[in-house]
Parts: C-alpha cells; structure tokens; sequence
C-alpha cells in the first residue's frame, strides 16, 4: 500500500508559485525579441523597417544573444552548484527583469544589443537553476514529478501573455506616460516597442516579495556545511560514469531546440506568407516588395558613400520607401493576422504538450519509454505538416501545426524533469545547463540558420527564395532532425534511485 503525499505547506504553496512566475516569464522575456528587434533596430539606426541592413541586424541580434546565452549559461550552471539554487534563480530573475527595462532606454543599436543579450542570459541561468531548485525541495517523488510538470507548463502562457500586452500596448501607447523615454522617429511619442520592453520588470516585484519567505535546497545546504558536497567542475561531466549521459541528453536537447527553431519558429513568419489562402495577397505584394528592395538598395548606396540623412536625395528616398511601405502595409496586415493564427495555434498545442507531459509524469511511465511518447509522432507529423498539409492550407494546416507544437514543446519539459535526475547533486546544475545552454540554445537554435540561410536558398537555386522553398527547407530540417533525436533516444539512460 503507497504512502499518501504529505499535505502542502505554505512554503511548498510560494515554491511553486515562484517557479511558475520564473517559467512562465522565461518565455515573455525571450519572445519579445521578434516583437520589438525590427522596430527597435530600425529606430536605432535611423532607417526603414525593410531596408536589409535591418533584417541583417535581426539575425545578428538573434546568433549574439544566443551565444552569450550558451556561453554565460553554462557558467551559470557552474555557478548554481557552487553558490546555491535559489541564489542564482533569483539573481538570474532579477537580471532578465531589469534587462528589458534598461533596454527600453537604449538609444544606440549596441545598447540595445548588449541587454537583449542580458536578458538571454538570464533565461537561461534561471531555467536550470529553478528545475534543480524544484527537483531538491520536494522530498516526496511524486509531488515532486506532479509540481515540476505543472509549473513547466506556465511556460507555454508566457508566449499567450506577451502577445496579449503587446497588442495592448499597441493600442493605448499613445495614452501612456512617456516617464523619460526617448521619442519615436518624426514623433514626440515614445515608440510602442519601448513600452513593451519595460514590462519585462514584472517579475522583479513578486520575486523580491516572496524570496525572503522560501528555502535554498535544504539538501544541498546540509551536505555543503557539513563540507561533503563535493566542487563542481565542467570536467566531471565528461568522467567515464557521465560522459554518455552528458552527450545524449546534450544532443537530444539540440534536436528538440533544433525542431523548434528550424521548422517551427521560422513557419510564422517566412512559411505563412505561401499558403493558399493568401495567394491573392503574396501575388499583389510581389511588385511592390521588388520596387520596395529596388529602392532600398540605392539607399544603402548612399549610406556606403557616407551621405548624411538630411541630404535631399536621402530623405527622397526615403520619403519613397516610406510610401511602399504605406502601399504594402493592408497586404502585410492581411499576412501578419494569418500569422498571429498559426502562432496561436502552435502556443497552444505546446501549453497542451507541457500539460500531457505533466499528466504522464503522474501515472509515473518511464523516462525512455515517456520520450517515445512524444519521438515516434513526430516521426510522421512532421514531415507530413510541410510536405502535404502546408500546401493544402485551411484547418488541417492549424491543426497539423499545432501537434508539431504538441510533440516539440513537451520535450522541453521532459528534459526539465529528467535532467535533474541524472547527474549527482554536485554537478546537477552543470549538467542541465551544458545539456540546455550548449546543446539547445547555442547548437539547437543554430538549426534556423540553417533553414533559412542554407537549406531553402539551395532549394530555390538561381530564382526568388518563397514560402516554398523555405516550408519545404523545414520540413526536410525537420525530418532529418527527428530521426536523429529517435535513434539517440535509444542511448538515454533509465535515471538511478536518486540521491534527494
């Protein structure tokens, strides 16, 4: 006969709701990114929102963040088991909250670049150090599966509720105090995207409130006073007993990052545009993106020869590519609702995947067998979204997309649950953080690129780079790399009886 869970304490009851805040604004924080990075870098550089330096500007906002995440993640890690779970989590908190405030004010592009990248930072310190924290507060396993299943899922709102306040902001930034804020281009207002950018304080508040009145691990602070917690090092993770553990959770965190931002990530934006019910637009905004681009190019000429901007052919040419602008915007604004659509539809089949993993976290499947759960789907669903369904449109599309959310975003959660698991108590933030940071966010996430800038222009050969080509890129990016996740998904180990 099992024993009953003990009952919830108060402090158990602010534990999760601290590590829920945290998850949930892990998400807010990071997809603010394609929110505010156009606008931002345009503003900063003084330039149209089209114009190619600026989509240059965005990839190389997005590889930079992503790399100093990777890089300062990894030592966070490091730092997590050296310094203790809740001082970190809530050290990382506190940067990815002011990060944004501070970007808000920026008032030059590498400003702007340096805090997006703090805020990068952050997340990724905090998400390892609050699974390592939840994995040691809990003594009893089955509140301790059941919570860190939950308080994953709040994960999957955060991307709900920074879409909501953006669009908010969007309608009553005129409204709102401008508090020292610097105006907007040809405006006495302050942009929206710097509105925006200040909401990512929201979490400091609560976090300040409620730290002071929960624990650090009391495992972890018991053995390190007693001085049998032993150092962490990065070198440990690659000892005989863990080395295998270390590179298969690594790549198998870098093909679940990989799907999500080589297919999943780029059909928003690049793979909408072509599907069928947007012909008409895609056919009428084809002239004018060309004249648009045409437009653009003698602008950056006149930037390369140092023209100043109230030069009269500048500001001509500008004047022009505002008005092609103006003349696409009804067409894009027809795109960008489609796409807010198949956004919506991806958030939520991940919220209804983190739940899933959280259900089957409680009926207590095993940890190989759970990742099969969600592997072998994904084996046909995917493929078979970009392949078929992308070029059949409608609500088979939605649906079809939404299930590749399903079975992608459940896997971070997975990985949450199960990293804590296989690395001793020493090395636990190490080893999330190596798996996540290097494996996920600085190899997976790469897999865009790769998408984008690799795979869909050899699709397209000499011709223009479509929907097409870049739905067809990702599906082959895609499928290629989910093979790969199931094969290694064999070599994963069953966690051992865990230490506390």
């Amino acid at each position: 006969m099992s024993t009953p869970a003990p009952k919830l304490s108060t402090t158990h009851w602010l534990i999760i709701i601290i590590a829920s805040i945290g998850f949930l604004f892990d998400t807010y924080e990071l997809l603010m990114t394609p929110l505010v990075a156009a606008p931002a870098i345009a503003e900063l550089l003084k330039l149209p929102m089209n114009n190619p330096i600026v989509t240059s500007w965005v990839g190389s906002l997005l590889w930079i963040a992503a790399l100093c995440g990777g890089v300062f993640g990894l030592l966070g890690g490091w730092l997590v088991d050296r310094f203790g779970r809740k001082t970190i989590m809530a050290a990382s908190i506190f940067m990815y909250s002011f990060s944004p405030f501070a970007a808000a004010y920026s008032t030059s592009i590498e400003m702007f670049v340096f805090f997006r990248s703090t805020t990068f930072i952050g997340v990724c310190v905090e998400f390892v150090a609050a699974i390592t924290w939840l994995a040691e507060v809990f003594e009893d396993k089955k509140q301790k599966e059941k919570w860190m299943g939950i308080t994953q899922a709040f994960a999957s709102i955060g991307g709900v509720f920074v879409t909501m306040v953006s669009v908010w902001i969007t309608k009553h930034g005129a409204d709102m105090p401008h508090i020292g804020l610097p105006a907007g281009l040809g405006s006495n207002d302050p942009s929206t995207w710097r509105y925006l950018l200040m909401t990512g304080i929201l979490p400091a508040l609560p976090i300040a409130i409620l730290l002071p009145f929960v624990p650090e691990s009391k495992i972890w602070k018991d053995r390190k006073a007693a001085g049998t917690l032993k150092r962490p090092s990065f070198g440990a993770l690659f000892a005989p007993e863990l080395r295998r553990v270390t590179l298969v959770t690594a790549a198998l965190s870098a093909c679940a990052y990989g799907i999500a931002f080589g297919a999943l990530q780029v059909t928003v934006a690049r793979v909408t545009p072509g599907l069928p019910e947007l012909k008409q637009e895609a056919k009428a905004l084809a002239p004018l993106r060309k004249a648009g681009e045409d437009l653009n190019t003698q602008l950056n000429a006149l930037i390369d020869k140092k023209v100043p901007p109230t030069d009269p052919a500048r500001v001509a040419l500008v004047g022009q590519i505002k008005e092609n602008f103006g003349q696409q915007k009804p067409l894009n604004d027809k795109v960008k609702e489609m796409a807010n659509t198949v956004q919506f539809h991806q958030e939520m089949g991940g919220l209804m995947g983190r739940i899933a993993l959280a259900i089957l976290l409680i009926i207590g499947i095993s940890r190989v067998a759970l990742l099969k759960i969600f592997q072998i789907p994904a084996l046909i669903v995917l493929p078979v979204t970009y392949f078929y369904f992308f070029h059949q449109g409608g609500q088979g599309f939605l649906w079809a997309y939404g299930i590749c959310g399903f079975l992608t975003v459940a896997q971070f959660s997975y990985f949450g649950e199960y990293l804590p698991k296989v690395f001793p108590m020493h090395l636990r933030g190490t080893g999330g953080s190596f798996a996540t940071n290097v494996g996920g966010r600085m190899i997976g996430t790469s897999m865009a690129f790769v998408t984008t800038n690799l795979v869909a222009p050899m699709l397209a050969g000499s011709g223009p780079l479509l929907p097409l080509h870049v739905a067809k890129a990702a599906g082959i990016v895609a499928s290629v790399i989910v093979v790969v996740s199931f094969l290694f998904g064999f070599l994963l180990p069953e966690p051992k009886a865990e230490e506390g």
